[in-house]
């Protein structure tokens, strides 16, 4: 796989995916120009759900995708490569435009776990989707629109020595300057969607890093870019499903929303999405309760989600043994007290994808001193109880504005995820 091209197509896709909105609306968008068919949630799916079939499937935020073999039938086992498309921010508040001193400003809410720090003295895109109140869903986005700004430090001598903004007061974004009655960020993003300001009815509308990604560095082998987290999986995931023909396995994408705030909704890794496409699927294909379990025994979970390579400044902050270095492979990443589900026989299958895609590949096990955060991955395990396994490429500066990795590890992951799609190994 071409490592340049694979990263320059990464950056077009976090390009067009703001919000987790727009970043299903993408992988949707890709997906129906290589034949894949939308899939009604309201409707009978019996005549799409056919061997040989490809389906995508929209939930508010969220993703799901399949390719049937040729030869599916009752009890067919799933591979699922799972992700998520949100990534932590700030997301507007009701009645969001204040005026001070001049200054028109955003209410906003604190998304996830960002490192608020990174937020400050970048222009801010605002983007998601906006409901008119018939019901009518407009996704939006206004470009650079928005900056959170830093307190000059001749105001503030100590800025350099602690800096721990008041998430209410110091998180509010300025986005134009003027007169009170003109400052309405709702009235402007309508305009966007061709609505009236007084036809929105309902808006989720989130912040991200409006710079363009980019490739820097020596040999040009780093790349900084917002929403590595999580889109390098759920970009891993498309493009590989795309390259699949499935044949022993229906190869399944599963990008989720909401996994920054914990997945427990309609459209997140803990809601019934997931479990109502792969029971569908199977029905559909003439299979009952017995036919579906006995597929999901047979079938495997790869929860994809970005990790941490080791920091040059922080080493002492990261396992003493297993060191993970940009450029050498995805990440296989394993936690005792089940925050990743990776076991044994997960490992396994792991090395034989890697090797199956000759890539390289290196494991990812935390300080314990430091705990590790947690994936879509054991929540998919519970939830399906299906076999699962968790893996992600390394990251500096997670949770950051603008995240950085290595320009070759995008491009092993998705080779390792096609061979696992593809039930090759």
């Amino acid at each position: 796989m071409d490592a340049s091209a694979h990263i320059d197509d990464l950056a077009a896709f976090v390009s067009a995916s703001p919000s987790s909105y727009h970043a299903a609306d993408e992988v949707a968008r890709r997906l129906s120009e290589a034949g894949y068919v939308t899939l009604d949630e309201t409707a009978d799916w019996s005549e799409a759900v056919q061997p040989g079939a490809r389906l995508v499937a929209i939930r508010d935020g969220s993703v799901i995708a399949l390719a049937l073999p040729a030869t599916a039938g009752r009890g067919t086992p799933f591979r699922v490569f799972g992700s998520h498309t949100d990534s932590p921010g700030f997301k507007l508040k009701p009645k969001p435009s204040t005026v001070t001193f001049g200054w028109w400003q955003a209410g906003v809410e604190v998304y996830g776990g960002p490192i608020v720090s990174s937020w400050f003295d970048r222009e801010l895109e605002f983007a998601g989707r906006i409901v008119h109140r018939d019901g009518t869903v407009q996704l939006v986005r206004t470009g650079p629109f928005a900056r959170i700004p830093h307190l000059a430090i001749h105001l503030d001598r100590a800025v350099n020595e602690s800096f721990a903004p008041d998430k209410q007061r110091e998180l509010q974004p300025v986005w134009g300057v003027g007169t009170p009655e003109d400052a309405d960020i709702v009235a402007h993003l309508a305009r966007l969607a061709d609505m009236a300001a007084a036809d929105v009815a309902g808006y989720d509308i989130v912040t991200v890093d409006s710079a363009a990604p980019a490739r820097f560095g020596a040999d040009r082998k780093l790349f900084a870019s917002a929403r590595l987290d999580n889109l390098s999986s759920v970009h891993a995931g498309v493009t590989a499903l795309l390259a699949t023909e499935p044949t022993d396995a229906i190869a399944v994408l599963a990008a989720f929303d909401h996994e920054e705030v914990g997945s427990e909704t309609r459209s997140g890794a803990a809601g019934p999405f997931l479990a109502d496409v792969l029971e569908r699927v199977s029905s559909a294909l003439g299979g009952d309760r017995s036919d579906l379990a006995r597929a999901i025994a047979g079938s495997w979970c790869l929860s994809s989600d970005a990790g941490h390579a080791v920091h040059p400044n922080r080493p002492e902050k990261h396992d003493p043994v297993n060191r993970p270095l940009p450029g050498a492979g995805p990440l296989l990443k394993i936690n005792a007290n089940q925050r990743y589900t990776t076991d044994g026989p997960g490992a396994a299958l792991w090395a034989r994808t890697c090797a199956a895609a000759q890539i390289p590949y290196q494991e990812f096990v935390s300080n314990n001193s430091v705990p590790c955060g947690s994936t879509i991955g054991p929540i998919t395990a519970a939830r399906i109880g299906i076999p699962t396994l968790d893996v992600g490429v390394a990251l500096l500066s997670m949770h950051s504005a603008r995240e950085l990795c290595h320009v070759d590890d995008p491009a092993y992951l998705t080779a390792a995820a096609e061979v696992f799609l593809s039930a090759k190994a």
